[in-house]
Formats: structure tokens, sequence, C-alpha cells
């Protein structure tokens, strides 16, 4: 009875702690549950709300889901006051402009701070709506642009260093530092500054060009290869090497790199090569039929530069870099001004192809390249009345054949006059013709039977004389 006893005994202990431990499991479990619980609804509220310090365009969204934080920021208001250290443009105030399109956006965001745990680590965010604000963007922008202008009037610019050329020299001048903004420079700052409700942007000056800047290591190359640069100036049969380093002063560099020459002394040189070269209003030597030498002043005929001009053009060959030039301003005594004999220079600049007169000997000679091809006695201007034909250098200056001389005698009487051949030398009207009407062509005969200055050739021989001679041929009267 007693082993039955103990029998029931041990079987009710085993029941017991059968119970027990079937009911811890079931406390596991359900705690399991509920911690699963737990961390679901944790993980769900985690990856659908921000945590505890983030911002969004330094608007906190503590907490909010990411159409709460949509609505908190277009809630939000921009005071759109804009700083440079202190406060230089007030705004006025304007909502966000954020919209359902930032939404995605903001989803983003949510999802780039989360933690799997409430996290108190500060997180700041900035995001650009998606439809710009248009007074940001263009008003605002405008007001503090047109603000930097107006400011940078009353303020100091900075003082670039520049090289230039001072009396032949390269020299480079002392930069200074200044006090204007740099205008570009704020504005794109401004352009990529955060969407908050202020703008603060850091002070930006426009800086000056440094002494040892590339800039000036580049200006200086210019100017150095400038100032060994030579221009040809090639002048009938010689050339000179204008060299800039010997001619020009001052000079100075253009925005686009362009040497400006400010100072020279080109026109004297030009001067000097016009007074060694150019025969205008000068003496010529003139070796004559018989082989003596005479001076006769060059009158008609002849040429000289323009030195002014010329020394501009040489100037401009200077500043473009060009290697050569000629002369292309000549003048002279010529009816329009133009001058003649530049192309010459032989013969003393009168060449191998002329008119010869002598007054003394009443003779004319004509040679074509050096060979005589007319010889004959002529007539000129009659001594008694001072209807002489002028002596001098004179020119051809044109033909024709017939031709009606007009003019007035020594008697002052009006006459015109037909002749087959006629060519002027003189703008006063003084030139070769056939003269039938003439009688005397005696050695004497102009002294006191003379023309009216022009010289008379006899009407056989005329037409020779004609063909021999071209316009702006030299005619050297003596």
């Amino acid at each position: 009875m007693e082993q039955v006893f103990k029998q029931a005994e041990n079987n009710s202990s085993s029941k017991k702690r059968f119970s027990w431990f079937k009911n811890w499991k079931m406390i596991i479990l359900i705690a399991i549950i509920v911690i699963a619980v737990i961390f679901a609804a944790l993980f769900f509220y985690q990856k659908t709300h921000f945590n505890s310090n983030i911002t969004i365009n330094d608007i906190e969204v503590r907490g909010l889901t990411a159409d709460r934080a949509l609505e908190k920021l277009q809630a939000s208001v921009l005071t759109n006051n804009v700083y440079i250290g202190e406060e230089i443009v007030t705004g006025k105030e304007t909502q966000m402009a954020f919209s359902e399109s930032d939404l995605p956006e903001i989803k983003n965001l949510l999802q780039r701070q989360w933690t799997f745990f409430p996290s108190s680590e500060a997180k700041t965010y900035s995001i650009t709506p998606v439809i710009q604000d248009k007074y940001r963007s263009e008003e605002l922008k405008t007001e503090l642009e047109q603000e930097l202008i107006y400011m940078n009037q009353v303020l100091q610019p900075p003082t670039d260093a520049k090289a230039s050329i001072e009396n032949g020299e390269i020299i480079i001048s002392e930069s200074a530092d200044g006090e204007q903004y740099d205008i570009s420079s704020l504005i794109e700052e401004y352009d990529n500054h955060e969407y908050t409700s202020e703008i603060n942007l850091s002070p930006v000056y426009l800086q000056a060009v440094k002494e040892d800047s590339e800039i000036i290591q580049n200006q200086v190359e210019k100017l150095q290869k400038f100032l060994d640069h030579n221009v040809e100036y090639e002048i009938q049969d010689q050339v000179y090497s204008l060299k800039a380093s010997e001619l020009i002063l001052d000079a100075s560099l253009s925005e686009n790199m362009d040497v400006l020459i400010d100072s020279d002394t080109i026109f004297e040189k030009i001067a000097e090569i016009n007074d060694s070269h150019s025969n205008l209003g000068k003496d010529f030597s003139f070796k004559t039929h018989s082989g003596s030498v005479l001076s006769v002043k060059g009158e008609g005929y002849g040429w000289a530069l323009e030195a002014e001009k010329e020394a501009a053009l040489i100037k401009e060959a200077f500043e473009a870099g060009e290697k050569s030039i000629s002369p292309s301003n000549i003048y002279g005594n010529g009816w329009e001004g133009e001058g003649y004999g530049y192309e010459t220079t032989s013969n003393n600049g009168i060449g191998d192809t002329y008119a010869e007169v002598s007054i003394k000997d009443q003779r004319m000679w004509i040679y074509k390249d050096g060979e005589l091809v007319v010889d004959t006695h002529v007539v000129t201007g009659r001594q008694s009345t001072q209807q002489d034909t002028a002596p001098g250098v004179w020119y051809i200056l044109f033909k024709r054949t017939p031709y009606t001389l007009t003019g007035t005698s020594a008697d002052e009487s009006e006459y015109a006059t037909d002749v087959d051949y006629w060519a002027p030398f003189t703008n006063s009207g003084q030139g070769f013709h056939d003269a039938g009407w003439r009688t005397n062509w005696s050695s004497n005969a102009y002294s006191t039977e003379g023309s009216n200055g022009c010289v008379n050739v006899p009407p056989d021989i005329m037409k020779k004389v004609y063909e021999n001679l071209n316009v702006y041929d030299p005619v050297v009267i003596y």
C-alpha cells in the first residue's frame, strides 16, 4: 500500500513539472511575439518617421512622416534676407515653394536618415524645389545684383599690376587691393546657396592682378616680343630696318593684349628718310648734252613723303606685327598735289628718258633710255616782255593733237591759236607746240620775238617731238 502511494505521488509530481514547463514555453512564446510586435512597430515607425534631430532646409521634421514633413515645409516662411557679413538686402517674406513634386525627394531623405533604433544624431539636409521659386531665383537675385553694383560705385576698386613700355624699357606697375565685391562670384554663390530662410554669403572681393602673376608674365613676354620686332621700310632702292626698340618710347597693352603705341619717334625717323630721298623742291644735279653738270631746281617734277601719314602707317604696322611696308603717301606739285619721279633713281632722279631745253642755246634734245632721239633748234619765251620760259625740272602733263591754245598776250590781248601738237609741262600753261606762223627761228629770236612762254618747235620736227614725249616724262629747262 505504501508502495502504491509512493508511485501515485511520483506520478503527481511529474504532472506538475510538465505543467510548469509547458507554461514557461508559453510565456517565452508570448514574450517573443510581444517583442516581435514591438520591433515590427518600431521598424515601421522608424521607416516612416524622421529621427529626432533631423532638419530639412533648416526646418525641423522630427517625428514627421514624409507627407507631414512636406506640409511643414510648405507652411514654412522664408524671410529672404541676404547677408554678406551684415544685411544688405531685405527681401519680402514668402512661403517655401515646395510641392507634391518634391515628395519623392523627401521620401528619399527619410530612407537615407533611417536607423533601426531611434537616433538623436543631428543631421541636416537641403533640397531645392522641383518647381522653381521665381521670386528667389529672379526678383531677389536681380535686386541683390543691383545693390552690389550700387555699393561698388563708392568702394575702392583694386589696382592691377600692369606691364608697359616707358622710355623704351618694360616696367611693371604695383598692384593694390581694393574693397569692391566680386559680383559674379557672389551671384554664383547665391545661385548655389541652400534653400533656407536667410541667405548668408561669404564676402568675396575683386582681386588685383599681382606683379608675379602669369598674366603679368604674359604681358612682359608680349611687350618684349614687340620690342624685338622690326619693320622693313622699302623706299625706292633702299630698305630701312625700323626697330621698335629704337623708335618706340611708350606703349601699353589693351584688354585683348594688343600693343598700343603711346609715344614714339617714328615721325622724326621718316622725316630723316624723306629728307635723304625726296627731291621735291630741291635742286637736281643734271648732266647736260655737252657733259657739263648743272644744278636745276625741281619745279613741277619731284616727290616727297607725307611724313606724318607715313609715320601713322608705320605705327600701325608695328602694332599689327607687320614685317614690311612701302610708302603710300607721296605728294608733289602735280595738279592734284601728286608727286612724280618716285620710281626713278638713275641720273639723280631724272632717269634716262627726258627732254632737255637750253634757253641759252635755244635748242632741245630728247633722250629715250639714254639714247638721243631728237635734236632741234627751238624758240623759247620772249625775254623783253619777261615772258621767259620758266627754268627748272618739269614733267609732261598731258598730250593733245590737235589743240587750240588760248591765253593773254603781253599787250593783254586775248588769243586763240590752233596747233597740231600740244604737250604742256607747267601748270601755268607753258609747253611744247608747233609754230607754223613763226618766220624767225634764229638763235636770238627769243630775245625780242620769243613766244608767250612756250617752247616753239619747227612744224616739221614737232610730230617727232610729240611722238617721243610721254606723259610724266621729265622736262629739264635751264
